[in-house]
């Protein structure tokens, strides 16, 4: 305060009291008090509800107070391709079962619809991601041949047996390394079929033949392995060659069945011969 020189006698000069500090110095004093603040904030925020009773609260305090280096790049190493095996039966060999119309002339053949169901067994589970062989009846490349399974598509009878004469038959190696799994093969490849395209499991007439199939003791023994008639070309033919895909459908679906190691009532096997 300074005197006004005017005044008449003056009064003695009081010291004045100690003023606030000017206002920018109570911000500069607040702001480590609000830097507080906000890091309890972002600690509360960032923290779960089990990490906020963690013991080591230094710890946690000093890698969010850390500067931390981006985290590299995650490089996704790509898993090998399943290897299945598709046999059209008789390709590359024989006729297999020969239909004749009503002129005697040869007008379908067994190899030919085996190969139709095989090639759209093959586009289908390429499609899901699988490496897919397809194979003649008696493809060299069967000697050893090492895959997740392999499946032997074929078909039965041109000729009426009887009004029984319809459905399909699967059957499998009996002898396996592995029974359990070749049987879930079996199992899947039954189930998976029959529901697809609603053909009977003509479980009476699967012969030693289908048990016994070459195949079966050419390729590697850890291999699965089965083989499936789809139908009677006779009394089925409608299905088989009208409906192609739905019978390809099947027979995807019972592999992948087994491959996806999905959920199916077991099959037993026939060892008898009907």
């Amino acid at each position: 305060m300074e005197t006004n020189p005017q005044t008449p006698n003056p009064k003695p000069e009081i010291k004045p009291k100690s003023k606030p500090a000017p206002k920018r110095r109570m911000v500069n004093a607040f702001a480590p008090t609000l830097g507080v603040a906000i890091l309890l904030a972002t600690l509360f925020t960032a923290w779960t509800p089990n990490s906020l009773f963690a013991s080591n609260l230094e710890e946690q305090l000093r890698l969010i107070l850390t500067p931390q280096a981006p985290a590299e790049a995650v490089v996704s190493t790509p898993q090998p391709q399943l290897r299945i095996g598709i046999v059209a039966g008789h390709n590359g060999n024989d006729s297999g079962a020969v239909c004749t119309n009503e002129d005697g002339e040869v007008d379908l053949t067994e190899a030919e619809v085996n190969l139709e169901i095989a090639e759209l067994v093959k586009k289908n589970l390429t499609a899901q991601g699988f490496q897919v062989d397809l194979l003649n009846e008696f493809d060299t490349r069967l000697n050893g041949y090492r895959a997740v399974a392999l499946v032997s598509i074929h078909n039965d009878s041109c000729e009426y047996v009887n009004d029984e004469a319809t459905g399909f038959k699967v059957a499998s190696s009996l002898d396996t390394r592995d029974v359990n799994r070749a049987q879930r093969l079996n199992s899947c490849m039954v189930d998976r079929y029959q529901s697809t395209t609603q053909l009977t499991f003509h479980a009476g007439s699967i012969t030693a033949d289908m048990r016994e199939y070459h195949a079966f003791s050419e390729i590697d023994p850890n291999t699965i392995t089965a083989i499936i008639e789809t139908g009677f070309l006779y009394l089925d033919r409608d299905i088989l060659t009208g409906q192609t895909e739905l019978v390809a459908s099947g027979v995807t679906q019972g592999i992948l069945c087994f491959i996806n190691n999905e959920s199916v009532i077991p099959t037993p096997f026939f060892t008898a011969v009907p």
